[in-house]
This record gives C-alpha cells, sequence and structure tokens, in this order.
C-alpha cells in the first residue's frame, strides 16, 4: 500500500451515512470503493448517477467470500461498516435478517480484512448506535452516555449493534487490529429515508403545506432523542481512523428533543402553529419494546478528536423541511 493516494471501502452506500461518507472522502482526495447487494439493487442507478467516482463492487455482508474479493481489489488503507439492517421498528419483524446482516455481517467484514491483511494496515469502522444503550431509567446517566456506560439493548437491531460493537472490539484485542466503533447518536439530514421518523415528518409536512397530503399518522410522541446532522458524524468517523490508537468513541450533541418538539419546529417552519391537527397516532406504529430517552456525551471525542458539530437542532430540522419543499414542488 504505497500508493500516495489514500483508499476507502465502504459498506451501507445506499444509506444516509454511506452517501454522506463517500461524498467527504472524495473531497478528501481518497479513492473510493464501495459494495452494493445485488445486480439488480434499485438504487443502484442512483448511486452510480450521484457518485460517479466511486467504483463499486457486487458484495453482501452474509457472503464472506464476497467481501474478500472486494478487499483483493480495493486494497482499502481505511473500511467504513455502515450496511445494517438499520430500521428499528423493522427488526422487530424480521430479526433473523436483522441478526444476519447487522451482528454477523460485522464479524464476516473484520474476517476479511484479517484474512487479506496480514500486516495489519487496514484501519476498521464499525458503525455502532446509541440504541445499544437502552434508555431504561436505571441505567440512564444523568449527563448522557458515555464510552464507560453500560448496555441494554431494547431491540432486535440494538441487540444485533452490540454484537458488532464487541466482536469488534474482540479482534482489535485479539489480531492487534486497528478496528473502531463510533457509538453514534440519532443522527438525521436530508438523506434519510422516509421510513424514518424525522424524514417522515419533515417529507409529510412538506406535502401537507402543498396540498399533496392531509395528514400524518406516527406511534409514540413522547420519546426524546439526542438529534444530529448526519453530515456532521461522518466526519467524526473519518477522524476516529485519522488517531494513531484505535479507540471507541461517542459521537452525540449533548441534548436532546421529544418527537413533538420536532413537529413543533417542522410545522412551523411552513407556517403552521399548531400541529395538532394533521398528526394522528396509530398503534401500528409503536413498538413493542421502546427507548425512553437517549442523551449522549460527546466529550472525549470533542478533547480527544476535536470533533464538534456544526448544525444545531432548529437548523437541521430547517435544512429538511426545506429539502423535501423543494422535492414535493416538483410534483405540482
Amino acid at each position: 500500500m504505497a500508493d500516495a493516494k489514500k483508499r476507502a471501502l465502504i459498506t451501507g452506500i445506499t444509506g444516509q451515512d454511506g452517501g454522506h461518507l463517500a461524498g467527504f472522502l472524495h473531497e478528501k482526495g481518497y479513492e473510493v470503493f464501495a459494495i452494493i447487494r445485488g445486480q439488480h439493487n434499485p438504487r443502484r442507478e442512483a448511486v452510480v448517477s450521484e457518485f460517479p467516482y466511486v467504483t463499486l463492487f457486487d458484495a453482501d455482508l452474509t457472503d464472506q467470500s464476497s467481501l474478500i474479493r472486494a478487499m483483493q481489489v480495493a486494497r482499502p488503507h481505511e473500511v467504513y461498516n455502515l450496511g445494517a439492517i438499520s430500521h428499528v421498528g423493522y427488526s422487530f419483524k424480521d430479526p433473523q435478517l436483522t441478526n444476519d446482516v447487522t451482528g454477523k455481517g460485522v464479524l464476516n467484514m473484520l474476517e476479511a480484512i484479517r484474512l487479506t491483511d496480514p500486516e495489519n494496515k487496514v484501519k476498521f469502522y464499525q458503525a455502532s448506535t446509541s440504541e445499544m444503550f437502552g434508555g431504561l431509567e436505571y441505567n440512564r446517566p444523568e449527563k448522557g452516555y458515555t464510552e464507560e456506560s453500560s448496555f441494554h439493548p431494547r431491540s432486535p437491531y440494538g441487540v444485533a449493534k452490540l454484537y458488532g460493537y464487541w466482536i469488534t472490539k474482540n479482534y482489535r484485542e485479539s489480531y492487534d487490529m486497528f478496528a473502531v466503533s463510533g457509538i453514534l447518536f440519532n443522527h438525521e439530514g436530508e438523506r434519510r429515508g422516509v421510513e424514518f421518523v424525522t424524514r417522515k415528518i419533515t417529507n409529510a409536512v412538506a406535502r401537507i403545506k402543498l396540498g399533496l397530503q392531509d395528514d400524518l399518522e406516527l406511534g409514540d410522541l413522547w420519546p426524546k432523542r439526542d438529534w444530529g446532522y448526519a453530515g456532521d458524524y461522518v466526519r467524526g468517523m473519518w477522524l476516529m481512523l485519522q488517531q494513531d490508537k484505535p479507540e471507541d468513541y461517542v459521537l452525540a450533541t449533548g441534548e436532546t428533543h421529544s418527537i413533538g418538539e420536532f413537529l413543533d419546529l417542522a410545522f412551523k417552519e411552513v407556517g403552521i402553529d399548531d400541529w395538532k391537527p394533521y398528526v394522528k397516532q396509530n398503534p401500528a406504529f409503536m413498538r413493542p419494546a421502546e427507548v425512553d430517552v437517549l442523551l449522549g456525551d460527546p466529550t472525549k471525542a470533542e478533547k480527544e478528536l476535536g470533533w464538534t458539530r456544526d448544525v444545531d437542532f432548529p437548523g437541521l430540522v430547517k435544512l429538511m423541511v426545506e429539502h423535501d419543499l423543494a422535492i414535493e414542488s416538483t410534483k405540482l
């Protein structure tokens, strides 16, 4: 790996973080590679169109041999494992697939690196999540979860991610790999899928404003989350792999807001002060086990990585609503 230009391999290129990271690394001068599942993936065309500088491999986190082939061809300096079945609600409907991709897929990627990188030159980033903490009252620290806080996942997604976290730590300690986990609290943005509550809200708000939709159906409105902007968080991922020593880091804003507060700001962006006539609660969107509050403490990342967020909560909501207004306006 004597080439001057750094190479990075991304899993999860079709997701929110994958898109942000691909653009970020390209601007940094990296040669960017990514795996995409299936030759007929419906998102392939969009990825090729938006990221013409990314070299794609047909590979699958559940197929270790395909990951080995991708490693052998790309010869990356850095691997960012962002691929996952990442919708918490869906993980209750298909826990087995969630485990195979989100949990065991991490092991498959680590093994592919270990088998193709005997000199341990590759740096590995695992996308961990605040959902591993669970947000239960008895294990909730007053100032927010840190890298040392205890875990108690409340969904199949959280459980699978916790396996990914521990197997990453195990490979770091067992094989002396540069392998880290970024424990990221909720991060949203214009690339977020509309199946996620924040984008579901901003998309619906735009459509209601434009007369394309009458109302919005949601589940519980009281859960509180530590919401940041995804573009800020991928910068933190990169910073973790630029360190001399592999360590895990929490990325968060240090403040929480309820879904109700998100609704307040989103509707006000389009001149609607009272959202209650437009929002209906549907039991179908309520989970068997809900996480009440998730609050992170990013002190370690701020001190050691020099990482800070640029977009605050009102700015995040504004950015997302304006993006969806622009998109939905083209349908008139």
